[in-house]
């Protein structure tokens, strides 16, 4: 199955670059290009890709406004979010918008590609600089927004499990760590992310660390 891709970005030569990576895989097609968040909403709503990958700085409607109209219906599209900055304050909002996986623009085009199909196939991706920030900031004491009304629907296994998830095990490793079949595993992933209404993988790590549940290593 193709994996439809929409890209958005200000830059036109950007765009393009970015287009013609993407329609260099034989698995994935760029179906159209927005210069602006507006673009992006109104191209996504003709063109149905699979996934967006968005700018965040754009004039009129920003990436992080678009995000948040393209992400609030559903499941589709799902939206990666590029940037050339790294600050703090986009990696959280993107999350919160509903961004799947976030990502700065001097990445490498196969880190790109496999972001694409990562989140494309419902699970979410951090550039691993990103992920850096995002835990210091967080043990530096982030403002928290999730209630921790969402911890007690959990189980003793869902929250063991999510914790393993935040740490960033994949579902055979945490099936490894509890010595349960992989398919349990996943039914855990399935109903913990239902009950903390989490998009994906990521999500679910970002509400683990707002409710408290893991805390970052002291280095």
């Amino acid at each position: 199955m193709t994996v439809r891709v929409l890209v958005v970005d200000d830059q036109t030569v950007v765009r393009a670059g970015f287009a013609a990576i993407v329609d260099a895989e034989p698995d994935l097609t760029v179906v159209g290009q927005a210069g602006d968040g507006a673009e992006a909403v109104a191209l996504a709503a003709s063109l149905d890709p699979d996934v967006v990958l968005m700018d965040i700085r754009m004039p009129g409607l920003d990436g992080l406004s678009a995000t948040r109209l393209l992400t609030q219906k559903g499941d589709r599209p799902r939206v990666l979010v590029l940037t050339t900055f790294d600050l703090d304050e986009y990696v959280y909002e993107a999350l919160r918008s509903g961004a799947s996986g976030f990502l700065l623009k001097d990445a490498q085009a196969d880190d790109l590609l496999t972001a694409i199909r990562v989140v494309a196939a419902g699970d979410g991706m951090l550039a691993p600089a990103v992920t850096r920030r995002l835990i210091q900031a967080f043990a530096a004491g982030a403002p928290t927004t999730t209630s921790a009304e969402a911890l007690a629907k959990l189980t003793p296994r869902e929250r063991e499990v999510l914790t393993l998830i935040a740490a960033g095990l994949t579902n055979a490793e945490i099936a490894d760590r509890l010595g349960v079949a992989i398919g349990t595993t996943k039914t855990h992933v399935n109903a913990l992310l239902s009950k903390l209404d989490a998009r994906d993988r990521v999500q679910a790590t970002i509400i683990a660390y707002d409710l408290g549940l893991v805390r970052p290593r002291e280095h």
